[in-house]
């Protein structure tokens, strides 16, 4: 009987279902031989998805309804082998096994019971969170864009919307422009206190100021956000496309900037960075000169009444002093600030690896939820998700339209659209 217990226990593992069809229940054991073959069948199928057509994978990851079908038959799969278990625990009849084993299989059964029913149960609570992250982040109504010119062009805003500041303002602009074919990045980076910026043709903006955003110190391109969010009438169908008239006022006037067409935006909030850069555990940089956090400046410009430093060298960073160490400005220059930024986007990025990402995943989820906010649709997740795993084997350029190559205060936007065209030339435009 102690040898017939432990085939049963190992059936059970490694077959479910066998050991109801040998000593139990026929009926349940058929049907969870059956249910055991279809999760086999499946599992090859991934397996072979993730080695061959692993864009079949991405589109099961980025749609609503795939996720819930999978979700349902882990759940139904982690219930089916929690009764198969216990009944499998019923069958090995531990009263008539030795006294010695008696403990050690009940034991075994319940470790092997969580190691089997775990997993399942534990993907399904993974899909369920990734389903509320695509409804509460992605649009599933809005329609995808074409790349133009062979690329995407996605305009990244870190919106600072800090204690010390009235409302949203974003000190950091950005264009992750990529090629589509493969995913091939050059960031262009634009300075927040950029004057004069033209606006597109058949812009509401374009119309108020035909020569650019000119009106004196208050013209600074980072504030048109503001602007437009003080005349939403100007982009009354903003709302509808997942975006906001802020947004769009930014949108316009950065392609009249750079030449490129944006087909769409992230916004990101450095406050609600914080969550997600300590959700990824934080982020490694290499600080060049002393940081200060908070304070302010005396008449020399030197940092005074700070609340500490981030000190020079190798430097492992919390969300605190990520967020600091990105936008502190005092003692150092708008343009030195950009490049911290970028850094720090880079650093997180690099981050976002499979296995820190899926070990951390509610929490990661939960901050870029309420960090982010895009008008990217459900519908371009997965041909992004496949160009992002191209891009990450490459290296990423970029072109930063900063002094001294770019005056701020009286550009030359001809230079800046030319620079801007022979960084962003795409795969599918170049020839052979």
């Amino acid at each position: 009987m102690t040898k017939r217990a432990w085939v049963l226990v190992l059936l059970n593992v490694v077959i479910p279902g066998s050991a109801q069809v040998l000593a139990g229940n026929r009926r349940l054991g058929r049907w969870g031989l059956a249910s055991t073959l279809v999760f086999w069948a499946l599992a090859v199928a991934a397996l072979v998805s993730a080695l061959l057509f692993r864009t079949l994978l991405f589109d099961i990851a980025t749609n609503t309804i795939a996720l819930t079908v999978v979700q349902v038959f882990l759940v139904y799969y982690a219930a089916l082998w929690l009764v198969l278990t216990v009944d499998t625990l019923r069958l090995v009849r531990i009263i008539r096994t030795t006294p010695r084993a008696r403990g050690l299989i009940a034991g075994v059964m319940v470790v092997l019971m969580v190691a089997t029913v775990g997993p399942a149960a534990y993907g399904a609570y993974i899909t369920g969170v990734q389903h509320g992250l695509l409804n509460s982040l992605f649009s599933s109504k809005a329609q995808v864009a074409a790349p133009v010119d062979g690329r995407y062009n996605i305009l990244l805003l870190g919106g600072d919307a800090g204690a010390d500041r009235t409302g949203l303002r974003p000190d950091s602009i950005s264009i992750a422009s990529i090629d589509a074919e493969t995913g091939q990045t050059t960031i262009i980076g634009v300075p927040r206190n950029l004057y004069n910026s033209p606006f597109v043709s058949g812009s509401p903006l374009y119309e108020k100021y035909p020569n650019g955003y000119t009106c004196g110190d208050d013209c600074l391109v980072s504030f048109l956000y503001t602007y437009g969010e003080e005349h939403p009438d100007l982009y009354p169908d903003a709302e509808k496309k997942g975006s906001n008239a802020g947004v769009e006022a930014m949108r316009d006037a950065i392609e009249g900037v750079t030449g490129l067409t944006i087909q769409y935006y992230a916004l990101i909030d450095m406050q609600g960075f914080v969550d997600l850069i300590d959700a990824l555990g934080g982020i490694t940089v290499d600080v060049k000169t002393r940081i200060p956090i908070n304070g302010g400046v005396d008449k020399a410009g030197n940092p005074i009444n700070v609340d500490g430093w981030i000190e020079p060298g190798t430097q492992k960073l919390d969300g605190y002093h990520a967020l600091w160490y990105a936008r502190a400005r005092h003692g150092s220059d708008d343009y030195h600030r950009m490049e911290r930024q970028r850094e720090v986007q880079q650093q997180v990025l690099a981050q976002f690896q499979p296995a820190t990402v899926l070990a951390k995943f509610q929490s990661v989820a939960n901050a870029g939820a309420q960090t982010v906010k895009t008008d990217i649709p459900q519908g371009a997740l997965s041909a992004f998700v496949d160009l992002a795993i191209k891009a990450k084997g490459q290296p990423v350029t970029s072109l930063e339209l900063v002094p001294p190559t770019y005056s701020n205060l009286h550009p030359d936007f001809d230079a800046m659209r030319a620079a801007v065209k022979a960084a962003t030339v795409s795969s599918a435009t170049s020839g052979p």
